[in-house]
C-alpha cells in the first residue's frame, strides 16, 4: 500500500463528490490550489494539521482519507 497514493486518491474522490473544484476546495481548506493538485497527483506528503484541515473541509472523518479501496 502506498499511503500517499491512497490519500491523494481519496482526497480527489471526496472533493469531486462534494462538487468542488480544486480552487474552491483549496480556498475552503485555506491552502493553495497547486498544493491540492500536488496531493491529488501523489507528489506531496503533508502535515497532520493539513490532513485535518482537508478532512474538515470535506466534512468527513479523517480516517476515511486513509482507507484503501479494493
Amino acid at each position: 500500500m502506498d499511503i500517499i497514493k491512497v490519500f491523494g486518491t481519496n482526497v480527489k474522490k471526496y472533493r469531486i463528490q462534494s462538487g468542488l473544484s480544486q480552487e474552491a476546495f483549496a480556498e475552503k481548506c485555506g491552502l493553495h490550489r497547486t498544493y491540492i493538485s500536488a496531493i491529488e497527483c501523489y507528489r506531496r506528503s503533508i502535515s497532520l494539521e493539513n490532513i485535518q484541515r482537508i478532512a474538515d473541509a470535506l466534512n468527513i472523518d479523517t480516517y476515511k482519507l486513509f482507507i484503501e479501496e479494493e
